[in-house]
């Protein structure tokens, strides 16, 4: 683990560690897709999600919005930071559907993607989505 954006590496390697426990936790059944993710809030807590799975699909909810809709029900709405954990061969990015919703509450958030083979990779919100639609482009 390193410092990255002002998050210092013990942080980073508690959310990894975080991220990994509750990914067990996901509900895949279909694409046994697990995916595990922890989010900093600017008031230290650490909140949790996990992909749920449905058999219809479009019904089916990230691990990502499944944690900022949970911080969000708790009453959190800045973010410090994210790890997200799969098991694919390579860290994996949040899907565009989850980077809009982070957009709304942090548009440059932190992230880390890491696998469980111990592969990591630090990004920001910002890079993986540049040109971000958000309360600035509605008209009057």
């Amino acid at each position: 683990m390193e410092d990255y954006r002002g998050i210092s590496a013990d942080v980073w390697q508690s959310l990894l560690d975080t991220a990994l426990a509750v990914r067990k936790n996901a509900h895949a059944p279909y694409s046994n897709f697990q995916v595990g993710a922890a989010l900093l809030t600017d008031e230290g807590e650490v909140i949790v999600g996990v992909n749920v799975e449905n058999a219809t699909f479009g019904a089916t909810v990230c691990a990502e919005r499944t944690a900022v809709q949970t911080a969000i029900t708790m009453g959190f709405k800045k973010f410090k930071a994210l790890c997200v954990v799969t098991h694919a061969d390579h860290p994996v990015a949040p899907c565009g559907i989850c980077r809009q919703v982070m957009a709304e509450f942090q548009p440059d958030l932190p992230i880390l993607m890491a696998n469980t083979k111990g592969d990591t990779l630090y990004v920001s919100l910002g890079e993986l989505l540049p040109h971000q639609f958000g309360q600035s482009d509605f008209v009057d």
